[in-house]
């Protein structure tokens, strides 16, 4: 019996049959298309909670799409497995005559799909790769020559300048859809197959617009809670990123959007410098000799370091899988700068907790906190957990929600004074960075961030 002919569209970070960039060029081939979803064994492995919230998200989501398939009569195709051993179980079933799929910019996808594409070659068979996750990707903002930007203000300006309806228009896809192969429903693996159980975490709604009505005015704020949450749709591709670019710009957002560009800045510091994601951006911070205190680390774990914002940011994403932005600052310029543990350990925990996590914008965020990044806090800024509750949280909104324990601004035991541990951070990151030519230390911050 002989085998379908198909096209394949092989998505991963890319949850959804609407504005889908490859999704789009494979429906205009001259084949029946198949899409395809592989539960990545190797990363699926990496997780060390059986309940990831973010794997019941991602089974949740593709649920979701195998209905809407199969009310079309197609289907989805599923596999757990290696992502070689996955393609060649595929291609016993199928007889496949092209592959579509949208890039990944991370360093493990990059190398996985280089390696697919090789192997799809041996076989014949063409891969197209399409841009989808960002409004503009590599090589489209760069200096005059030809150089990435390390620093975001010129990165952000090029990006705003260049913006137009051509690169923020959706790719129509209902009427193509009847182009997808007709078949049976195929099987769908359970999460308990995939070796996991189901998260009892409340995802965020994809309706991000009705959650920006205040955003600009009170984005600062965490006890305001004016986030758009639209992180986790935009990491698995619930949401197109075009759509939310559209949005913004329609409705004046431009504190947003500038969000929305701090996240491609990342990406593309990834892409061009993908060292970055395990060294030090600038390699004299790996100089540091981080204190790395295990007691320590888990107290910040836990949200138990006595300063009451700090604590209440790191009890909101154990209880949510989230954190305010203005709080991730904080709480990772702490760890970095009043515990002297490694940025690396941090960056590794709030990737094992945020549903939202990105490693680009991780790794990005940890090293701006840290010093050690591109365009990042200079060494010697170092917040003042007392002073940022005073100017962010100055009726206590933020904190009485998440750590009650500090009602009344009753005091606990503070694991180091801030003083002290400015005064440590400063010789150290001094001492370490000996040789290296570092910015004159302002009077502003010679007494309190």
């Amino acid at each position: 019996m002989s085998k379908p002919i198909v096209t394949v569209c092989w998505i991963r970070r890319d949850l959804r049959l609407e504005d889908h960039a490859a999704l789009y060029h494979a429906l205009r081939s001259s084949n029946p298309v198949l899409i395809f979803f592989n539960f990545d064994a190797q990363l699926l492995s990496d997780l060390n909670n059986p309940a990831d919230p973010r794997v019941t998200f991602i089974h949740q989501e593709l649920r979701s799409l195998k209905r809407q398939l199969e009310n079309r009569g197609s289907s989805l195709y599923v596999s757990h497995e290696l992502p070689i051993n996955a393609w060649n179980n595929l291609l016993q079933q199928f007889e496949v005559k092209e592959v579509h799929l949208n890039r990944d910019y991370e360093p493990y996808a990059d190398q996985r799909d280089k390696a697919i594409k090789k192997y799809l070659n041996s076989q014949s068979i063409p891969l197209y790769t399409h841009k989808d996750q960002v409004i503009f990707e590599q090589q489209e903002i760069i200096k005059k020559d030809g150089s990435p930007y390390t620093v975001f203000t010129p990165y952000a300006r090029q990006w705003e300048q260049k913006i137009n309806d051509f690169f923020l228009r959706s790719y129509p896809l209902t009427q193509s859809l009847d182009q997808l192969l007709k078949i049976a429903p195929l099987s769908f693996p359970t999460l308990e197959e995939l070796g996991f159980r189901e998260s009892k975490q409340s995802f965020p709604s994809p309706h991000f617009e009705e959650r920006l009505t205040n955003y600009e005015s009170s984005f600062d704020y965490p006890g305001a809670d004016a986030s758009s949450r639209i992180g986790i749709h935009l990491r698995f591709g619930t949401i197109s990123i075009r759509k939310a670019c559209r949005f913004a710009l329609e409705n004046g957002l431009q504190r947003w959007l500038k969000e929305l560009i701090w996240r491609e800045f990342y990406m593309m510091i990834l892409w061009h410098f993908p060292q970055s994601c395990h060294r030090s951006f600038k390699p004299a911070y790996d100089l540091i000799p981080w204190k790395n205190d295990l007691t320590e680390f888990d107290a910040w774990c836990q949200g138990e370091t006595g300063y009451a914002l700090v604590d209440a940011g790191m009890k909101q994403l154990l209880q949510t899988g989230f954190m305010h932005n203005r709080i991730r600052m904080l709480t990772a310029s702490f760890l970095c700068k009043h515990l002297l543990i490694d940025w690396r350990w941090g960056e590794q925990y709030f990737a094992s907790k945020l549903l939202d996590y990105e490693q680009a914008s991780n790794v990005g965020g940890w090293q701006w906190a840290c010093g050690s990044g591109n365009d990042a806090a200079p060494y010697f800024r170092i917040f003042n957990p007392a002073l940022q509750q005073k100017k962010f949280d100055a009726d206590g909104s933020y904190v009485q929600r998440w750590a009650p324990e500090y009602k009344n601004q009753e005091a606990k035991p503070l694991i180091v004074a801030h003083d002290r541990a400015r005064e440590r951070a400063l010789s150290t990151y001094k001492k370490a960075l000996q040789g290296v030519n570092l910015p004159h230390l302002p009077t502003r911050y010679q007494n309190r961030e």
